[in-house]
């Protein structure tokens, strides 16, 4: 199911509640594939609540905010706030 082609309304209109699984089920596969919420809100033209709604009711555990993922190679943040 995740791989099926889902219509996502225009923004501002109500996805028909039939269709709001299968739309969990992509976007929880985007997730833990590493997609951001971010990302897939603006993939499906909604909110970024109406993306995270979604997620946090299909039982996604949520990665943690700034979590390693994001930061570039090598900045590890040790030569922040260090003095010699």
């Amino acid at each position: 199911m995740p791989d099926e082609k889902i219509t996502w309304p225009r923004p501002g209109e109500r996805i028909d509640p039939d269709k709001e699984a299968a739309a969990a089920a992509w976007l929880k596969a985007r997730y833990e594939k590493g997609a951001y919420i971010r990302e897939l809100a603006k993939q499906t033209g909604r909110s970024y609540g109406f993306v995270h709604r979604l997620l946090r009711e299909a039982g996604v555990p949520f990665r943690p905010r700034g979590s390693a993922g994001r930061r570039r190679p090598g900045s590890d943040g040790a030569d922040k706030g260090t003095t010699s």
